[in-house]
This record gives C-alpha cells, structure tokens and sequence, in this order.
C-alpha cells in the first residue's frame, strides 16, 4: 500500500469516502480542462475528429471580467445581461466550488454576506433561530442588531449541549463544529435527525474544516455557509464567501437576494479565489499534519496550561468529531498563564504573524479575549500555517522555554 492510499485509508471519518473527496478536488481543480475537452467534442472536423486547431490559444485560467455591461441587443437573452446578475468570472469560481461542494454554489463579497443571505431568506417575523453561543460572535451579533428588532426570536446555546436543547418551534439551526474559537464540537447527525423531526432547517457554517475537513451536506444539513477569507482561499488577501445547497428552492432565494440586494463579489475577488482555491488540498493537507503534530507537543510542555483540538483523545468530544470529521482542522486553541505569556509568546515567535482572522499558509495567532470572547485572558487562537514543521516548533519551544 502507497503511503498516500495508507493516509486517505486511516482518515478518522466514518461514512464519508474520502476517495470521492480527492476525486471532487481533481475535477474542481480541473473544469475549466473538462469544459475545453466538452467544447472540442461538440466542434468536430469534417472526418469526425476534434477540432484542435480551432480551439488553440484559448486560457487556461479564467478571464477577469471587467465589465458592468454586456451586449444586449434585442429582446434580453442570455446569461450575462447586467454585472449585479451575473459575470463569467464568477460563473467559473461558482463552477468549480460547486464540485467541489457537491451541490449548487452561489459566491458573496464575504462570509458574513453569505450567512446575511441565509437568515434574511429563511426567516420572517415570529420565527425562532437557534444560534451556537460559543461560535463566530458576528453572526450573533447580526442577528441582534437586525432579525430581533424584526419580530424574530433569537435563541443561543453552547455546540457541545445542542443535543441537549429542545428543537421544537424552531424555524432554523444554526450549526458552526468546530465551534470558534474554543474548538467544540457539536453531533451534525444528531442535530440534523432532531430538526428533521421539529420541521427545522439546518444550517452549517464550515468555515474552519473546508469541504476537504468535513461534508456538513453529506451529514444531512441543508446549507453551509463558508467564509473563503480564510483557508479556501488561504492567502490573506480577499474577503470572501459561499453559500453550498442541494434545496434548489433555498439556493434560488439566496440568488434573488443576492441579485435585489446588491451583495456582489467584484471579478477580480473571483479570481484571486479561485487561483487561491487551485492550492486547497496541498495547503490544507500540510496546515492539517502541522497542526496534529503542534497539538501534541504543545500539550506536553509545561507552560501550556491546555491545548483544544478536536484530534486530541483528551477532547472531550474526540469520537464525535472523528465520526463526522475528514481531517481535523488547522486551528489550535492554547492557554497559557495569563495575557502577558500569550502576548509574548505571540510577539517573540518570529513565525508567528500577530493579526486576527485564521487560514492562511502563514501562521498566525491572536489572544480571542481581546474581543470579548467567553474564553481566559491566555487562551491564544493559533491558526497553524505551511511553514516546515520542524523550524515552526523549533521557534515555539524555544519561546515558551522562556515564559
């Protein structure tokens, strides 16, 4: 057995082919090769063969296109009329995150447009949502500032008691596992058959494990949400987001909300995207192996007072997370003694970046108490990057040596 067959055949998750994943990512990575391949087909000489001369010259990648306008001459036709609607540039990163997700994509200028879509379609006043109290605090605090003052009910818990919390009346179920950023983990199949039976919709943010970590669709849920800020597109240098459905009446509402509200990506955002998204499985397989590696080590020195990581056995919902987990994330949570040990550790690291926001090939990290988060005034969030693995420990040793 290769070692590559040995690693997809020893992933932790149970139900899920892993193989389907990688063959996913190749056609992703390979649809614009797919519809070149379909174009020559249908373009036939004469004899019956392709036409490759005739098609010679074409990009390889897709154009970014400029323009806000299209030819539009008579009766309106066509797929690109008006740039709010629609743009090539987006259709071929809509293309290829569709395969990848496996069901129908829709692309927004950010994660939180993208989470903005879902609650101001699915829900009308009088509803009850159920939103993760221990997940990404803006999306608690969109719905506060906005659905609240709109007749809709509000209700929070903490992921890891979801199976816990009565579903009844509920309209939708909000889902972020692992949890940001304390790393909880919440059971996706147990809340899926639970709203199922309270006639809830269910949606996943799967901003932190990416497509190629967890397949929240697989697991029954019946949307993610996606910020591809972070690891989808991993180079710190686009806002960004996606909403993924296989309901075709939820991904048309998303797209008319889209297209009234204005909430666009511009095309060159499209395709930085989509070039970053050509990297995905290589950067997260190695931003995967450091951090699984980090976790351990961390955890055994003696100036860490507690790592959270899902692929931990010490975590308490390490079972669940490798039932419905491909890999086990990039994202470290790490308490230290007290804020002056996580800043210095943060500061002194040289290949640490300190900023917020997590996914790139750098790592980075930040103190989360800084925005209020529910979490010790230690507790740094590290979001392991691609650098070597033995320079990056070797730099992280040397400084909590001195803490």
């Amino acid at each position: 057995m290769s070692d590559e067959n040995a690693r997809v055949e020893g992933l932790p998750a149970q139900n899920i082919e892993a193989r389907h994943i990688q063959e996913l990512f190749c056609r992703c990575l390979h649809h614009g090769t797919a519809a070149y391949k379909a174009s020559l087909q249908s373009d036939r000489s004469a004899a019956g063969r392709p036409n490759l001369q005739g098609r010679s010259g074409d990009p390889v990648t897709p154009p970014i296109v400029a323009s806000s306008v299209f030819f539009l001459p008579g009766d309106p036709a066509g797929p690109y009329q008006y740039a709010r609607w629609s743009n090539p540039t987006w259709s071929a990163l809509e293309e290829a995150l569709s395969i990848l997700e496996d069901a129908e994509t829709v692309i927004f200028p950010s994660g939180m447009a993208a989470t903005a879509s879902i609650l101001s379609t699915q829900l009308k006043p009088g509803d009850r949502v159920l939103l993760p109290s221990d997940a990404y605090y803006t999306t608690r605090a969109l719905a506060d500032t906005y659905l609240t003052p709109a007749g809709i009910k509000v209700l929070t818990c903490p992921s890891a008691e979801y199976g816990g919390y009565d579903f009844n009346g509920l309209r939708v179920v909000w889902i972020e596992s692992p949890s940001n950023p304390l790393l909880d983990i919440c059971d996706i199949r147990k809340a899926v058959s639970k709203a199922r039976n309270a006639g809830a919709t269910v949606i996943a943010d799967n901003t932190t494990p990416t497509p190629l970590g967890q397949r929240p669709l697989d697991l029954g849920v019946d949307a993610v949400v996606s910020s591809d800020t972070k690891a989808m597109n991993g180079h710190s240098d686009v806002v960004f987001g996606h909403v993924a459905s296989r309901n075709e009446g939820l991904i048309a509402a998303v797209q008319e909300w889209r297209k009234l509200c204005g909430a666009i990506p511009g095309p060159f955002e499209s395709w930085l995207v989509h070039r970053g998204l050509e990297t995905l499985e290589v950067r997260f397989e190695r931003m995967c192996v450091n951090a699984e590696a980090l976790a351990g080590r961390l955890s055994e020195h003696r100036n860490v007072q507690d790592v959270r990581f899902p692929g931990l056995p010490a975590h308490p919902a390490h079972a669940v997370a490798q039932s419905q987990m491909l890999r086990f994330g990039t994202i470290l949570g790490v308490t230290l003694a007290n804020k002056a040990s996580a800043e210095k550790f943060i500061n002194d690291c040289r290949f640490i970046r300190p900023t917020t926001s997590f996914g790139g090939v750098h790592t980075s990290a930040e103190r989360r108490a800084r925005w209020g988060d529910k979490v010790p005034e230690g507790f740094v969030r590290l979001s392991v990057g691609c650098e070597p693995l033995g320079q990056l420990w070797k730099e992280m040793g040397t400084v909590l040596d001195t803490l």
